[in-house]
């Protein structure tokens, strides 16, 4: 799918297809490419999330933009996601160390332990949402959870790209071990560190995709790359 996002990409930043373009069917990609349709569409779905393309529905995928600026997630922008995040899950994370019971301990260990088993992609990214949730269901306050309930739909969306175009989970599961350790000592302030460090690798994963185009892999059989 890499390839053939990379590919797509490249071909629109040099103008092979121009703002306001229509991209090839998708039967027609398939058989350029040669690929199979739900690797072309989990491509055609990352080029709408880099702001790329528009799918018009009964018409196709048509391009309204040549370079990547801020990739959307559901109803959210990827930098107004961030920010917020960062306002909420940072300071939030500090108050589950001070405030979390023994429940929520054990609730957060055990869902840690399944991710770090899972290797099912859609499976890692709603134990992810869920992780989130929990340690804001620690800090005690209702708000919390709701502000990231309200998110939950973006943060999936968000891991899910993350995943498939970074490689984040072993990572990231490395990031909540931290931040889980840092609830069960009950350090406040290694807590807010092991969120804020995770937040900062989810931006630098983020950015690497979105503002720096890879080099291209030749998709065999396919039109030179």
């Amino acid at each position: 799918m890499e390839a053939v996002l990379t590919h797509l990409r490249r071909a629109i930043e040099r103008g092979e297809y121009a703002i306001g373009d229509k991209l090839p069917s998708e039967a027609e990609l398939c058989r350029t490419l040669e690929v199979s349709r739900p690797v072309l569409r989990e491509a055609l779905r990352a080029l709408q999330t880099m702001g790329l393309t528009v799918a018009k529905t009964g018409k196709g995928t048509f391009v309204i933009a040549n370079t990547v600026e801020d990739p959307t997630f559901g109803d959210y922008a990827a930098s107004d996601l961030l920010e917020v995040r960062r306002h909420i899950e940072i300071p939030v994370a500090g108050y589950a160390a001070l405030r979390r019971t023994p429940e929520n301990l054990d609730h957060l260990a055990h869902l840690l332990d399944r991710m770090e088993r899972e290797t099912d992609t859609t499976a890692w990214v709603a134990m992810d949402t869920l992780f989130h949730l929990a340690v804001a269901e620690a800090a005690q306050n209702p708000v919390f959870r709701r502000v990231i309930e309200e998110i939950r739909d973006a943060l999936a969306r968000q891991s899910a790209f993350l995943n498939e175009l970074g490689g984040r989970r072993e990572q990231s599961n490395r990031e909540h071990r931290a931040i889980v350790e840092a609830l069960l000592d009950g350090s406040q302030a290694d807590a807010v560190e092991a969120m804020s460090h995770h937040l900062d690798r989810v931006e630098t994963t983020l950015t690497d995709i979105v503002r720096t185009p890879r080099a291209e892999t030749p998709l065999e059989g396919g039109p030179e790359a």
